[in-house]
């Protein structure tokens, strides 16, 4: 069992950007990667690892705890799970309501429960919370017109400490929000 310490896990974002970024604890209890590994005019992949997670026996190399495969034109397209099946995007993330805004949707993690993420307009952040609407995780973007710190884009996803074990899964699904949010979809 790992140590818990009271407190949520501070992933610094270090570019900010949806394409591809670093995600580390500043207290290194964590650490994500988002790779862009493939795109043309017909799609864009990527990858979420867990560096705190296992490698590959043959190659060495860390294996994807999620991938995300977008379409043509911004589309959205299919994301898998660890071992999981490719699932559509809109399935897997899908509205609240059929007739709701885009920029609130929920979706089943491993863990079988449902979360929620909801984007803030306005407030250039957005929430995650599971169906008893307890806080799980946040992303805040660095307002606009804010100052860069070396080496930070000054955006952080925070994750509750209980819910450490859905940080690739929080980012694969946060990834494809802020896509939608992006390409107005």
């Amino acid at each position: 069992m790992s140590t818990k310490f009271g407190m949520p896990i501070f992933l610094e974002d270090k570019t900010g950007d949806i394409a591809g970024s670093e995600f580390t604890d500043i207290y290194n209890r964590a650490r994500l990667v988002l790779r862009c590994t493939l795109r043309n005019a017909a799609r864009a992949a990527y990858m979420v690892y867990d560096l705190s997670e296992r490698v590959d026996s043959r190659s060495g190399l860390p294996v994807p705890a999620a991938c995300l495969d977008f379409g043509a034109n911004n589309a959205l397209g299919s994301v898998k799970i660890r071992g999981g099946e490719y699932v559509p995007m809109s399935q897997y993330l899908s509205k609240l309501s059929p007739l709701g805004s885009s920029k609130a949707r929920k979706f089943t993690a491993s863990d079988g429960q449902e979360y929620r993420w909801t984007y803030q307009s306005g407030k250039e952040d957005e929430w995650c919370k599971n169906a008893s609407n307890y806080h799980i995780a946040s992303y805040v973007l660095k307002p606009a017109g804010e100052p860069q710190y070396s080496g930070s884009s000054g955006c952080t996803l925070t994750i509750e400490e209980d819910f450490t074990h859905l940080a690739a899964e929080l980012l694969a699904s946060l990834t494809i929000m802020r896509h939608i949010a992006k390409y107005n979809l």
